[in-house]
This record gives C-alpha cells, sequence and structure tokens, in this order.
C-alpha cells in the first residue's frame, strides 16, 4: 500500500533520476565504479542492477575478540550508504515493510529514497513513525525485512539494517533528536520491565500525554537490551542514549523496583490507573539429565548478565586485569555451549573474550542447508546455515566451527568435588514432522569441560506478579491477552512481549510495545475520558 507521502518521493526521485541522466554529459554529477567495472552516476532506477550490496563490514577478528566494544565497524561514509540506499527498488508490494518482512512495518523503501537524496533528517522522521528505536534494531534484529526484500529473489537483498542505524546515529550525532514535552491529561500508567516492549510502550504512552513510570527490577534500565545482549552487538551507551532521551521527555524510571516485594501489586495498582507488564519470558529451558545438579553448570542468562554488571564497572570496555572474580568466567576453562541461536552465539563470543581454552556449540537440530529448502520459500526468513560473529571468531583463533549438529546431551559427568568434567552426547535423527528425535546407536560421545552454559531459548515469563494479580495464563503459561487487545483477565492490567507471546525478537517486543499503548488508550476511551493529543515533534 503507498501512502501519499510515498507516491510524492517515488515521482520526485524518479524525476530527479532522470535529470541526473540528462546532465552526466556535462559533469553535474560524479561518476561511481559499478559492479561491471564501469563508471556512471547513480539512476535510482537502475541502481540495485549497477551496484551490488555491500553490507557493513565487522571489525577485525584479531582486534575485536580483545575487547568488549560493537562489532560494527561503523566504516561506510555518506556516498556510501547513498548507493546501498539507491539499490532499493520502489517495489509496487513491498515485501520488505509487511507482514512478511518488518513487524513494525518500517517505511523501508520511503527512507532509502530520502538517503539516496542526502534528505537524512527527513528520513529520521520518516523512520521514528513506525520504530521508537532503530538504533536496537538496526543492531540486533536478524532483518526479515532483508529476506523478504524483493531484490533478494534474483541477487543479494538490499543493506537495510545498515541503513536504519546508520539514519538514527547521524541523526544523534546532528542534534536533529531532541527532547518532546507533551501535554500531560493527568491519567498515571505504570509500565512493569524496561526491556524493548515496556520501553516502547512507555514512549508511546508518554507522548499521549500519559504520567509514565517505568519500574525496573534490576539496577540499570534496558532489562534484555541492558543485560541480555552484549556490548560488543548492542553497546550500553546506546541504550542509554535512548533512556535519557526518554527520561528527558517526562518518563519516570524507578529501578531496583522488584513488584510484590519492594512494591506490593495493590499499591501498583492504586496509584495507576491502569499498569502494563512487559516482564519478558525469563524462566529459561532446562534439562533433567543425571549430572544436572554438577557445579560448573549454568544458565546462559545467568552467565551474560553478570559478566554484563562487571563491565559496567569499568572504564573503556577493555578487558580488566583487576575483576573480583566473583562472576561466571570462562577465562582458562573448556566450555560447552548447549543450544544455537542468537543467545548461543553472544555466549561463545563472551566466552572467547574472557579468554576461554576451548569452545563447543552443541545444537540438537541437523545442519541447515546451504540455499533454501522448497518448505522455506520467499519471502519466509530464510532456515540456511550461515556464520554469526561468535562462530567467525572461533575459527579465526581456534582454527575451527566450534558447532556440533544433530547431538543431544545425555548426561554430565563430574569429578570427586562434584565439578563438571564431560558432557556425554549422542547423535540423533530429527523428524522434521514431528520433531522427534531418534537417537542412533553407537555414536556416543564425551566432551571434555569444565563450564557448561544453557542457551536452550525461555519457556515463559516468572509467575509471581501473575498470581500476585489473580491473571490467567495460557498453557505454555504465558500472561493471557489477545495479540491487539493486549488486555488480560484483570481489568485494567494489560501484557505484552515475551510475557504474553513467549521468547520473541526485540522488533516484536517493540510492535507489542506500540501496540498496548494503543490498547491502553482504547480503554480509556471506553471509559469516557478523552486525553488531549500531544503534538510536540522529537526533531528540531
Amino acid at each position: 500500500m503507498q501512502s501519499a507521502v510515498r507516491q510524492r518521493l517515488t515521482s520526485s526521485a524518479r524525476s530527479a533520476s532522470l535529470l541526473r541522466c540528462e546532465f552526466s554529459k556535462a559533469a553535474t554529477e560524479p561518476v561511481y565504479a559499478k559492479r561491471d567495472g564501469s563508471q556512471g552516476e547513480i539512476n535510482s532506477a537502475r541502481a540495485f542492477i549497477e551496484f551490488k550490496r555491500e553490507a557493513d563490514p565487522y571489525r577485525n577478528v584479531e582486534e575485536r575478540v580483545h575487547d568488549w566494544n560493537e562489532i560494527n565497524s561503523g566504516s561506510r561514509d555518506p556516498t556510501e550508504r547513498m548507493i546501498q540506499a539507491a539499490r532499493c527498488m520502489d517495489c509496487g508490494t513491498p515485501f520488505c515493510q509487511t507482514n512478511t518482512g518488518c513487524p513494525v512495518n518500517n517505511l523501508i523503501p520511503e527512507w532509502n529514497e530520502l538517503v539516496f537524496r542526502d534528505e537524512w533528517k527527513e528520513a529520521i522522521d520518516r523512520l521514528h513513525k513506525t520504530n521508537n528505536f532503530p538504533e536496537f534494531t538496526g543492531r540486533v534484529c536478524p532483518a526479515p525485512c532483508e529476506a523478504a526484500c524483493v531484490a533478494g529473489l534474483v541477487d543479494d537483498p538490499i543493506t537495510i539494517k545498515n541503513t536504519e542505524y546508520a539514519i538514527v546515529d547521524r541523526a544523534f550525532e546532528e542534534g536533529w533528536i531532541v527532547p518532546r514535552i507533551p501535554r500531560r491529561n493527568g491519567l498515571r500508567v505504570a509500565v512493569v520491565g524496561s526491556g524493548p516492549a515496556g520501553l516502547a510502550a512507555a514512549d508511546q504512552l508518554n507522548q499521549k500525554g500519559y504520567h509514565v513510570t517505568v519500574y525496573e527490577r534490576e539496577d540499570h534500565v534496558g532489562g534484555l537490551l541492558m543485560y541480555g545482549i552484549p556490548n560488543m552487538k548492542l553497546e550500553k551507551k546506546t541504550v542509554n542514549r535512548r533512556v535519557d532521551l526518554l527520561r528527558e521527555e517526562g518518563i519516570e524510571f524507578v529501578t531496583n523496583a522488584e513488584i510484590g516485594v519492594s512494591l506490593p501489586v495493590e499499591k501498583l495498582q492504586a496509584e495507576n490507573d491502569a499498569v502494563v507488564l512487559a516482564l519478558g519470558s525469563t524462566v529459561p529451558r532446562d534439562v533433567d539429565i543425571p549430572g544436572r545438579q554438577l557445579k560448573g553448570v549454568h544458565f546462559a542468562m545467568e552467565f551474560l548478565t553478570k559478566n554484563q554488571k562487571r563491565l559496567l564497572l569499568t572504564v573503556d570496555g577493555k578487558l580488566q586485569s583487576g575483576w573480583d572474580r566473583n562472576f561466571v568466567t570462562a577465562e582458562g576453562r573448556d566450555v560447552v555451549v548447549i543450544g544455537g541461536g542468537d543467545t548461543g552465539t553472544d555466549c561463545i563470543a563472551t566466552s572467547m573474550r574472557q579468554r576461554c581454552k576451548s569452545v563447543v556449540n552443541l545444537e540438537h537440530n541437523p545442519q541447515p542447508p546451504a540455499q533454501r529448502a522448497p518448505e522455506n520459500p520467499w519471502p519466509e526468513y530464510p532456515r540456511i546455515y550461515g556464520v554469526d560473529y561468535g562462530h567467525a571468531e572461533v575459527r579465526s583463533v581456534f582454527g575451527e566451527d566450534p558447532r556440533k549438529y544433530a547431538r543431544v546431551t545425555k548426561a554430565f559427568k563430574g569429578n570427586d568435588k562434584d565439578e563438571i568434567t564431560h558432557v556425554v552426547t549422542i547423535k540423533g535423527n530429527k523428524d522434521p514432522k514431528t520433531n522427534f528425535i531418534t537417537e542412533i546407536p553407537g555414536t556416543e560421545e564425551e566432551i571434555p569441560c569444565d563450564l557448561v552454559l544453557f542457551a536452550m531459548g525461555f519457556v515463559h515469563p516468572e509467575q509471581k506478579i501473575a498470581e500476585a494479580l489473580g491473571l490467567e495464563v495460557d498453557q505454555r503459561r504465558n500472561i493471557r491477552a489477545a495479540y491487539g487487545d493486549y488486555q488480560t483477565s484483570v481489568e485494567g492490567v494489560f501484557a505484552a512481549g515475551d510475557c504474553r507471546r513467549g521468547q520473541s525478537l526485540v522488533v516484536w517486543a517493540i510492535n507489542e510495545g506500540r501496540g498496548v499503548a494503543d490498547a491502553v488508550e482504547k480503554y480509556f476511551l471506553q471509559e469516557g475520558f478523552q486525553p488531549e493529543v500531544s503534538q510536540n515533534q522529537r526533531f528540531g
């Protein structure tokens, strides 16, 4: 669906493209090297044909494994950004921004066109219309938008993620993003949890004029963004930059606040006109096998969170020699990470920076194919083999990929001090229809280790708050609330994000945070309250 704005952009951009062609002989436009070796001006109508995809490179492995700084190099200059944005085909049906692509329906063709035209300030305006935190999604999202890019049918897709965080980072640097102070309507909303869903809900509600207080049980705001995603993937100064802006705009943040402990749920309800629960899905998946009780077996989030808390005490993110060792460390250890996915990769990369002796990654799924399987067609997210940043680091340092596929963990073995010494595994064949795994006799293997990390995902949110409020939960023990409505079984209490839908992506959490804010406002309107709408702008 094309908006009037997008139609205007398309028309003016195509006219500009024709003008560039007309004046190229007069050398009014610079020339650029094309993929076929020729040189010429950028014609946005053909850029996806004439220029190849150039994604932002990661920093060199030999450098980055010795610090905790962001792995993105950020080396693209504005001209290179313009070329990559020009590759956007401006499709008649942009699958990248539909539900097959971006969950927040980012107006991707529009802000690509604006970057191509060097109208960066307008680009951040367009980007913020659908996404509260593009600096987060641009760094940590697996980019289903790129998987759904039409150009990807015949060539490499557009570098959407790179352009996304380039727009917002430049907007912050240029001072275009300024606090918007909304008019208040007198109603109060409490948001419990400061992860991406909670922050998005708080931002939307605040701009609608509600007094918003966000309660976070940890000592820093950010939830998953602060403690669940390592610094090298999402620097905490990036998280704090956005939180500081939200605070300037009037949102109140209360840390070290555990609802039901330091703040009774009755008081929370009494002091607010509505409550939004954005608790996340925090109960990790466990295994019940022999040796589970051995020392040296930990959940991934315990490992990652404790490491990040130590980093917050350092000055520049460099490795510190004088650390207090009261945290889970991989230093000098043989590490086994059970479970793939982003969290497994983050555990691998963190272990590398802690100077582990070795690292093995066990996955119960078979190795994915190199190309899409017939049952995994475009524009679905491609389930194909890839090498993430942590895998690349192990390959570079230890000379081999850490992953062992189709492995079932059978038991843990330990020594007379009850310390883990081996993981016992066996190969298995997984039925793609039933997910049932048949073990293969004679394929048992004992892997030496003295640290095991469970990165097998999360099963549901912690139940304490739901029980205290008397909320209904579903069969998976997620808080029962319909998508789009977000109303729980208790009037005035809403739920959004992973605590409602189950573990998912940051971008889906933002989607639900935005959605629950609309649901809260609808609830107030049904109660007969007509709030004022603030017209303040975030952009100066």
